[in-house]
């Protein structure tokens, strides 16, 4: 392993360059290895799960790159530097870095001081960054106090920034000055903190000439909440939409006639779009639906989306989804006529979506709809993450009956489910018997990859259950068996 040369051992650690542990431990190995993992490892130092207020290491490795001068400017304002005499390092560290992170910044500067010192000190680093820096790629700059575009350097450094993370908050000029540098940003990721209108942002925007990915999420109090600050953000980005890749959208609360109104102009230019995320999807109606054609899209995920809207955006497709992710509720209970909708969505799933990886789907309990699940799983050989959902709303079944369709589910999923699903979501009270879960599908689930399960009925926390699934677990039937809240199995995003 240690003689591979270094080109196969960057390729290996970049693999790994969300695993701080491991890549800690490749820096003892000899000194190619440490050579290349150095660049990976400061690329973004940022993000390691480090307790910075109680390791100062980063601090004194920046703080080692003040000049003379510096320090000592710092040490009369009585900001306590470390006080360890440095031999020269053994790499020229900044000059590998490519983020900036400044919630992190801020913790591991309050080390020293607080108020105006720590100021002072921040902005001795990031005039440094600005310098050191050969390009800056990603810039978080929540609680960014500095105007950093003014720092010399900046330009060149800026220029190339690809992803920012932001809030509203932000004074307007920050935007201004990165607008004035920052016009190829690919990545923008914006937290809605205060509910006005923010003219720097709308700006930003309209200077951008490769915007493949939009994030927008509320964060605030709602009684705080103004009408029309979502309009001018949202009607400049409508004139990037048809540059759009990625677009995620959460809101705590918009007034019906302005969402129509951004809606009605935003979603049909999304000609590229791949992944569709919205929480609030209640106020479009089927006239603008049908103009939605998105024959790109991988992701769709959606709230209070009814079986038949989904239906329309499904049909309209290129055949490339690899996500189909609704809430169960807004499949069951919004819907009239549950029973032939859902039958049709089987089948439109498996027509449409061969690729299909990660699925939310409604089961309504007949004979009719088992049969289609089966083609499904037969068609769908690239599905991993399944959440099933089943109700007897709208048909009256027997307690019975009820643990027989399920019986039934389970023997359909050991004989067709493909070999690539390796994680099943049981949504609301969705449950089996022991001897059931034991014998149609624990035991018959014996030859294939380990299983997660994730279920929300807390009558798999009762002790014959935990015994059952603890033996399962250990002979390596099952990788993890969880019971959550509801909001956590249906959100086929949240981990197991």
């Amino acid at each position: 392993m240690e003689k591979l040369n270094k080109d196969i051992l960057l390729l290996i650690f970049e693999e790994l360059q969300v695993d701080s542990k491991s890549l800690f431990s490749c820096l003892m190995v000899n000194r190619i290895w440490c050579e290349t993992v150095i660049p990976i490892l400061w690329k973004n130092p940022w993000c390691y799960e480090i307790n910075y207020s109680n390791k100062n290491y980063l601090f004194m490795i920046i703080a080692s790159y003040l000049s003379d001068d510096k320090k000592e400017f710092l040490k009369r304002q009585g900001i306590q530097l470390p006080s360890v005499s440095f031999q020269p390092l053994l790499f020229d560290y900044l000059s590998f870095c490519r983020s900036i992170n400044v919630i992190t910044l801020n913790t591991i500067t309050s080390i020293t001081s607080i108020g105006y010192n720590q100021f002072l000190l921040q902005q001795e680093f990031y005039c440094l960054f600005m310098k050191k820096f050969s390009e800056l790629k990603c810039l978080d700059m929540n609680l960014l106090k500095h105007q950093i575009f003014y720092f010399p350097g900046a330009e060149n450094c800026l220029e190339s920034l690809c992803e920012l993370k932001c809030d509203t908050s932000n004074d307007p000029s920050y935007f201004y000055g990165l607008a004035r540098i920052c016009q190829y940003i690919q990545r923008l990721i914006i937290v809605n903190t205060v509910p006005k209108s923010n003219s720097g942002i709308v700006k930003l925007i309209e200077v951008q000439k490769n915007l493949k990915y939009f994030e927008w999420t509320d964060d605030f109090d709602v009684d705080y909440y103004t009408d029309n600050h979502y309009k001018e953000t949202f009607l400049e980005l409508e004139k990037k939409a048809g540059f759009l890749n990625h677009l995620k959208l959460f809101f705590l609360y918009i007034d019906s006639f302005d969402y129509y109104i951004i809606m009605k102009g935003l979603l049909p230019k999304l000609h590229n779009i791949k992944t569709l995320k919205c929480n609030e999807f209640s106020y479009i109606n089927y006239s603008i639906l049908k103009t939605l054609v998105y024959n790109d899209i991988e992701v769709l995920d959606i709230d209070y989306f009814t079986i038949s809207e989904t239906l329309i955006i499904i049909e309209n497709s290129g055949g490339h989804l690899k996500e189909v992710s609704l809430k169960p509720y807004d499949f069951i209970f919004d819907d009239d006529n549950f029973s032939d909708k859902s039958l049709i969505f089987i089948r439109k799933i498996y027509e449409n979506c061969p690729l299909i990886e990660y699925l939310s789907l409604a089961l309504f309990p007949s004979r009719n709809h088992f049969i289609e699940f089966e083609k499904l799983l037969q068609v769908c050989q690239n599905l991993k993450s399944l959440l099933l959902i089943t109700s007897n709303y709208y048909t009256y079944e027997t307690e019975e009956e009820i643990l027989e369709n399920r019986k039934e589910i389970l023997k359909i999923l050991i004989k067709s489910a493909p070999i690539n699903l390796r994680e099943i979501r049981f949504f609301d009270d969705f449950n089996f018997s022991l001897e059931v879960l034991e014998e149609e599908l624990l035991k018959k689930w014996r030859d294939r990859p380990a299983l997660s399960i994730l279920t929300s009925n807390s009558i798999y926390e009762g002790e014959d259950y935990k015994n059952l699934i603890n033996k399962y677990k250990n002979n390596g039937v099952i990788k993890s068996f969880r019971c959550e809240p509801i909001m956590n199995v249906e959100d086929m995003n949240f981990k197991i």
